[in-house]
């Protein structure tokens, strides 16, 4: 997969993907990232990528020539994946939107700053808009980023098992089970016994009802969409 990020800061982001797994996915030749910065493109001889909005207001909004240009750069005639920008109108990021832009070919992502984009070049050039959460970011960098680490992880061998995402937080709607790892005991605090057991059926039963208390606990709101068996409602009544 190759993802494109289309930015006036891109310095932003040689951190955080050249570390950790997305910069082993990167040198592994599993997944390309690239930045490109947008100012080049501006037509103007300051090479400004903002103006003034029209009808007033405070801030300024990004220019759609600049963006429109750069997006052609990278897209062309054969382009063959899908162009998002990050703004806080779109459909929120969740486990299933990542999982499914995973399978595309090629991603582009347009970051947004200052008070939004011009319009015109969202008509013209984006084919969807995401959103990272219901707050209010300077920029779409830090949001390219996350849905950049998010994507990437469901990304045949990213991950060093084929499971782990599966595995993880909202995956399957709930929230995962608590992990241990050694020593056995810490501090009089001691771990699970049925993790110690060596009993594969005891262990995924327990790490499900875990889930589940997890999530009744913290975030009630995702047992109302989870796929859960009548046997594991009337668990949780009953608890």
């Amino acid at each position: 997969m190759k993802i494109t990020i289309l930015t006036i800061f891109p310095e932003m982001f040689e951190s955080v993907l050249n570390a950790s797994i997305l910069g082993r996915a990167r040198e592994q030749g599993l997944i390309e990232v690239e930045c490109i910065d947008i100012r080049p493109f501006s037509d103007r001889k300051h090479k400004n990528t903002d103006d003034y909005p029209f009808g007033g207001g405070a801030g300024m909004v990004m220019l759609a020539q600049p963006i429109m240009d750069a997006m052609a750069s990278v897209t062309g005639a054969g382009f063959s994946g899908k162009r998002i920008y990050m703004g806080p109108r779109g459909t929120t990021l969740t486990t299933g939107k990542a999982r499914e832009l995973a399978r595309e070919e090629h991603l582009v992502l347009l970051c947004g700053h200052y008070e939004g984009v011009d319009q015109r070049a969202l008509d013209k050039c984006i084919d969807e808009e995401i959103s990272i959460g219901d707050y209010i970011l300077t920029g779409g960098e830090l949001a390219a980023m996350v849905l950049t680490d998010c994507v990437a992880r469901f990304i045949p061998g990213v991950l060093g098992s084929a499971e782990s995402p599966e595995e993880e937080s909202f995956s399957d709607g709930l929230l995962e089970y608590p992990q241990y790892t050694r020593p056995r005991e810490l501090n009089g605090m001691e771990v699970p016994e049925v993790l110690l057991s060596g009993d594969h059926a005891r262990i995924k039963a327990w790490r499900r009802q875990e889930s589940l208390k997890a999530t009744r606990r913290f975030r009630p709101d995702l047992l109302e969409k989870a796929e859960l068996t009548p046997k594991e409602k009337k668990w949780l009544e009953e608890q």
